[in-house]
C-alpha cells in the first residue's frame, strides 16, 4: 500500500505522511462500510454519506503543506470513527438479548445443513451427555431417591462398579452400538449386577446381566453343567442386547418400557399397557413407562427399575460431582486359542504362559477347570499369549507336543474316569484324589448311590486332577431357576402366622422378598391333612412295631 501512495500523482510521499493518510483512509472505509461494530447479534447502522458530489483531486502541494493535510485528513477520519462506533454500539446494546442454546443449535443446523440432536443427547457447557432421555426425568421423586442412595450408603459399592466399568466398558458399548442399541444403556447392567460376572440373585439370575437359565438359552447362550455363558462378559453382553433390541421393538421404541419388560417380564407390560390403554391415550415416547408406572400395576421392583437406571446413569457421567473417587481397570482384553475337549485349564495355562488366575479371570463361564467333553472349544488367553501358542490343539500333536509331554500327569490330563468298586464312597474316592467329595461331586451330577451312601459299583466316576479343581469355580447347578410365588389371599396364614398382606412394623414385607411383595402361604399336601385328623381311639393291645423303609 505505501509503494501505491508513494508513486500516487507522479510525486513522492514521505513515510509518515504515507502512514497517515493509509490509516484516515482505512478508517473511512470501515466507517462507509458500515463501521465498527462488537461480535455478536447486533444490526448493521450504515455511516451516513454525503450526496454532494466529488471533488476534483487539488494541486500537487509542497512538503508541509502535504504533511498538515494528511493529519487533517486523518484527525477528521478519526473523529467520524468514533461518532459511528458510538452510535453503532448504542444500536446494538439496544437489539442484543438472551440466546438460548436451542437457538444457537437451530441456526448452526440451518447454516450447516446438520439435523438437531434429539432432546437430551446434547449437554451445554462441557457437561455430560446421554444418548437416552435423563434430563426430562432427573428431577422425579424416585430418580431423586436413588442418586441419595447411589452416592450415600451405596456409595462405595457403586464406585467399585465403575471400576469394573472401565474394564468392561468399552466392549459392552461396542456391542450395543452394534445392536442398534444407546451406548448409556451399559448402566442396566450396572443396576442388575454391580457390573460383577458372578453375581447370583435370589431366584438364581446369574451373570453380569442377570439371566435366568430359559431366558439365557433364548438368547443363544449356552448354559449346562460344564459351561454356563451367563457368566461369560461377551456372550451375556450379546444376548442381553438381542433380547433388548427384541422387546424395544416389541414396545414401540421405547427404551424404558422395554427395560422394565427385561426386569418384571413382557407379558406383565403388555398386559399392563392393555389394560390401562384408555387411561393412557394421548401419552407417547418414555412417558409411556411412568404412566403405566403411575397405576401401580407393576411390582414395586419394576416400577423402580427405571429410576435406577436414570439414577445410575446421572451419576455414573459425573462420579466427582457426587463425591466418588474412582479407580481404573485394565481393559478386557485377550487372544484366543482353540483346545481339544477335556483339556485342562492348568495346562493351557503352563503351556502359553499365564497364570490360572489369569485364565479364570477371562474365562469364568469355563465352570469345572477344563473344556467340556465332546467338541474343540475356544479359550481366551492373555494378550500375546495367543500369538505365541497359536492353537493348542496343533501344540498338541505338532511343534510344543514334546513340551506338553514333560509337564507332570496332574497338570497334562483333565480328569480321568475310574470305575467305582463296591463299598466304595464319593469321600472315599476322593481322599484317594486329593480332593474333597463336595469337588468329586462337580464332575459327577448323575452318580447312583445305595441306600447306604455308598456308590453303585461299575459305574464311571470322573476324577478330576488337583490342577483342574484349582481352576474351578464353586457355583450351584445352573439349571436351578427360582421363580417368585403368587401373593397369598387375604385372610390366609403365612409361614410366619401373620395374615398375608400385613406388613412388619419397619414398614416393609417380612421375609427375605424384595421390597413390596407379599409373604407366600404355606401349603399343606392331601396326605398330611388327612393325617391330621383326629385319630381312632387306640386300643390296649400292644401291636408289633413295623419297621418303615
Amino acid at each position: 500500500m505505501q509503494g501505491l501512495f508513494r508513486n500516487w500523482g507522479g510525486c513522492w510521499w514521505g513515510d509518515a505522511t504515507v502512514h497517515r493518510m493509509a490509516t484516515g483512509l482505512l478508517a473511512v472505509g470501515v466507517a462507509a462500510c458500515g463501521g465498527l461494530r462488537p461480535m455478536g447479534r447486533g444490526p448493521l447502522v450504515p455511516m451516513a454519506v454525503s450526496s454532494q458530489p466529488a471533488q476534483s483531486p487539488a494541486p500537487v502541494a509542497t512538503s508541509s503543506a502535504r504533511d498538515s493535510m494528511a493529519a487533517a485528513a486523518a484527525s477528521a477520519a478519526a473523529a467520524a470513527v468514533s461518532a459511528q462506533t458510538s452510535a453503532t454500539a448504542k444500536a446494538t446494546d439496544s437489539a442484543r438479548r438472551d440466546v438460548s442454546p436451542t437457538e444457537v443449535l437451530a441456526e448452526a443446523s440451518k447454516v450447516f445443513g446438520a439435523p438437531l440432536p434429539a432432546p437430551g443427547a446434547y449437554s451445554v457447557a462441557n457437561g455430560p451427555s446421554w444418548d437416552i432421555d435423563v434430563r426430562s426425568y432427573e428431577t422425579l421423586d424416585r430418580v431423586e431417591f436413588f442418586v441419595r442412595i447411589f452416592s450415600g450408603r451405596a456409595k462405595d459399592d457403586f464406585a467399585a462398579s465403575l471400576k469394573r466399568q472401565s474394564r468392561y466398558g468399552s466392549m459392552i458399548r461396542q456391542r450395543l452400538k452394534a445392536g442398534g442399541l444407546p451406548e448409556d444403556m451399559i448402566f442396566l447392567a450396572l443396576i442388575e449386577s454391580w457390573y460383577n460376572p458372578h453375581a447370583y440373585s435370589s431366584a438364581a439370575a446369574v451373570g453380569m446381566w442377570q439371566f435366568m437359565t430359559r431366558t439365557a438359552r433364548g438368547s443363544g447362550m449356552r448354559v449346562d453343567w460344564w459351561i454356563d455363558e451367563r457368566r461369560d462378559p461377551v456372550r451375556s453382553t450379546e444376548g442381553a442386547v438381542r433380547y433388548l433390541k427384541g422387546l424395544k421393538d416389541q414396545f414401540g421404541g421405547s427404551l424404558y418400557l422395554a427395560a422394565a419388560a427385561y426386569n418384571g417380564g413382557d407379558g406383565r407390560v403388555s398386559r399392563g399397557l392393555a389394560l390401562y390403554a384408555d387411561d393412557m391415550k394421548g401419552v407417547e415416547g418414555e412417558d409411556r413407562f411412568f404412566s403405566l408406572s403411575d397405576t401401580k400395576y407393576l411390582r414395586p421392583q419394576t416400577r423402580d427399575y427405571v429410576p435406577k437406571l436414570i439414577a445410575a446413569a446421572l451419576i455414573g457421567k459425573e462420579p466427582v460431582r457426587y463425591g466418588m473417587t474412582v479407580d481404573s481397570a485394565p481393559p478386557f482384553a485377550y487372544d484366543s486359542v482353540t483346545v481339544p475337549p477335556l483339556t485342562s485349564m492348568a495346562t493351557i495355562a503352563t503351556t502359553v504362559g499365564a497364570s490360572i488366575a489369569d485364565l479364570k479371570d477371562l474365562n469364568p463361564h469355563i465352570l469345572r477347570g477344563t473344556t467340556p467333553p465332546g467338541d474343540p472349544f475356544l479359550v481366551r488367553v492373555p494378550v500375546g499369549a495367543g500369538s505365541l501358542a497359536g492353537s493348542l490343539a496343533g501344540l498338541l500333536a505338532g511343534s510344543l507336543a514334546e513340551t506338553i509331554a514333560e509337564l507332570p500327569a496332574a497338570e497334562r490330563t483333565s480328569v480321568k474316569r475310574v470305575a467305582s468298586k463296591k463299598g466304595e464312597s464319593m469321600a472315599s474316592m476322593a481322599k484317594k484324589a486329593g480332593i474333597t467329595a463336595k469337588q468329586l461331586a462337580w464332575y459327577n451330577p448323575k452318580v447312583e448311590r445305595l441306600k447306604s451312601g455308598n456308590l453303585r459299583a461299575g459305574q464311571g466316576i470322573l476324577v478330576p486332577t488337583q490342577g483342574t479343581v484349582l481352576a474351578a469355580f464353586d457355583v450351584p447347578d445352573p439349571s436351578i431357576e427360582r421363580f417368585p410365588r403368587r401373593p397369598a389371599p387375604k385372610g390366609k396364614l403365612t409361614k410366619s402366622g401373620k395374615a398375608a398382606g400385613k406388613k412388619s412394623a419397619g414398614g416393609k414385607a417380612s421375609g427375605k422378598k424384595p421390597a413390596g411383595s407379599k409373604a407366600t402361604v404355606k401349603k399343606s399336601s392331601p396326605k398330611k391333612s388327612a393325617e391330621k385328623k383326629t385319630p381312632a381311639k387306640k386300643s390296649s393291645a400292644k401291636k408289633p412295631a413295623v419297621k418303615k423303609p
